[in-house]
């Protein structure tokens, strides 16, 4: 008789392949590095195939692996989606979401979708501003999530995806030519504007502040005017927008996490519902995080 494959084995295959590190892994379900190697060992058991290969000091996903995440993807999603109706009648109350505009028009809508049809008795109020703010919010209890950038300063939250940066002018002119670089930036602090400025230097390109805005429609509307180079995320790119790489001189630039913060001062179950939609929703996405389809990172099996 065949083995079932047993969800958290599942949901440790799936982290580790989109963290790319055992350690990492351990940390997100709260086990130690042996304990997820063993879990992983169970898994391939089960499964009766090899998951990883190895190539040099890198783990990679076999032909067998790669099918099975996009199972493993979809069985978590069904068994959250299974919690989630079974709830949804029984569950009032109210969430307070914290998100910067710059991800919310591109990860809000399937987001609230999902939770708005699960969950139609709760009320969700949204609030938009730059990530430390939201996150000061959030650590003195005056609002129960923040989806936000993780930066260095800020305390640690748990991270549920990566996103990729990309250099971004409009489609309609040749700004990116231009010396000194005219840039449309975030204000003094942001990452987003840390990784750009530090990538710039980097190649020795110079380079000059012409705009700055604290949200996403001022930069895109700098970017749309054809006059200044900008950076975002590659998931708020829109219609008009040219990115710019290698082809161009522009440097490369490394992702930024996305992490979720949740209030502790009181329990709030609507919160808790809206938290499990949102790690939902990223992790069967997989089109956020940089190792989706090829490598698990250091750690041995």
């Amino acid at each position: 008789m065949k083995q079932t494959l047993d969800p958290k084995l599942l949901q440790a295959f799936v982290l580790l392949v989109e963290t790319g590190s055992v350690s990492e892994t351990a940390r997100r379900v709260g086990r130690t590095q042996p304990a997820v190697t063993l879990q992983i060992q169970r898994l391939e058991a089960a499964a009766g195939t090899k998951l990883f290969s190895t190539i040099g000091r890198r783990f990679v996903l076999t032909s067998e692996g790669e099918l099975l995440l996009g199972y493993a993807r979809s069985i978590l999603h069904l068994q959250n989606e299974v919690h989630v109706r079974l709830a949804a009648p029984k569950l009032t109350g109210q969430v307070i979401l914290g998100v910067p505009d710059l991800y919310a028009a591109a990860l809000l809508p399937n987001i609230l979708s999902s939770f708005i049809a699960a969950y139609p008795n709760v009320e969700v109020s949204l609030q938009s501003s730059l990530s430390s703010p939201l996150v000061a919010r959030v650590m003195q209890n005056e609002i129960d999530l923040a989806l936000v950038t993780g930066m260095r300063a800020f305390p640690k939250g748990q991270i549920v995806a990566e996103e990729p940066l990309v250099w971004v002018t409009s489609d309609m002119n040749s700004s990116f030519n231009v010396d000194p670089l005219p840039l449309a930036m975030l204000p003094v602090g942001n990452v987003f504007r840390d990784i750009a400025l530090d990538a710039l230097q980097a190649i020795g390109r110079k380079w000059k502040i012409q705009l700055i805005s604290e949200g996403m429609a001022g930069l895109q509307a700098a970017v749309m005017s054809g006059t200044v180079v900008s950076v975002i995320a590659k998931s708020a790119l829109v219609p008009g927008m040219r990115v710019l790489g290698k082809a161009e001189s522009f440097p490369s630039l490394s992702d930024v996490q996305l992490v979720l913060y949740q209030a502790s001062a009181k329990s709030n179950p609507a919160a808790d519902a809206l938290a499990d939609v949102i790690r939902s929703h990223l992790a069967s996405s997989g089109a956020m995080f940089r190792n989706e389809k090829t490598q698990a990172g250091s750690g041995s099996f």
